[in-house]
């Protein structure tokens, strides 16, 4: 081994590590890398403390195994929408959620509060109408307005804890 690295912090090492790991995770946002990374920073303590390199490698195989296969699943579970997929962002985002009526839908006009916002509204179905306070279901996206129909039992608000009252909106 070249002098440089034995007479360089191997602790030093790892941090890099950490970071080029980070620096991919930017790219695909799977959390995989971001794992490695924790991995490696596990690593960079070990090393910190002076145990030797194959003792570093090990713990780093295990640390950044854990992290993938018991931290990761959790951590998707909280990123993505319960039951909605990994649609999070842009119209797909809002396909399927529910959101609250604050003035009356018709098929013509009405407001809702969908996601914390304020959208212009109507309802998929001629003649259909929904009163304040009720929740409805996004059917699509068409422009700027939500395109909402009757919400199904199992839905239920973005925030659980919103007030899904017309008053408390």
């Amino acid at each position: 081994m070249p002098d440089w690295i034995k007479d360089s912090p191997q602790w030093l090492w790892w941090v890099g590590a950490a970071l080029a790991f980070g620096i991919v995770e930017m790219t695909t946002l799977d959390l995989i890398f971001l794992m490695l990374a924790l991995g490696a920073l596990v690593a960079a303590v070990v090393a910190g403390a002076g145990i030797p390199l194959i003792w570093q490698v090990l713990i780093f195989a295990v640390s950044a195994g854990l992290f993938v296969f018991a931290l990761r699943p959790v951590a998707l579970k909280y990123w993505r929408l319960e039951g909605r997929g990994d649609k999070t962002l842009g119209i797909e985002g809002h396909l399927g959620q529910t959101a609250t009526v604050i003035e009356e839908v018709t098929d013509r006009s009405g407001l809702v509060k969908l996601r914390g916002e304020t959208w212009t509204a109507r309802a998929d179905l001629e003649g259909a109408t929904f009163a304040p306070g009720t929740l409805v279901t996004v059917a699509k996206i068409a422009g700027a307005t939500a395109v909402v129909s009757a919400a199904t039992p199992q839905d239920k608000p973005f925030d659980p804890g919103a007030d899904t009252r017309a008053e408390g909106i």
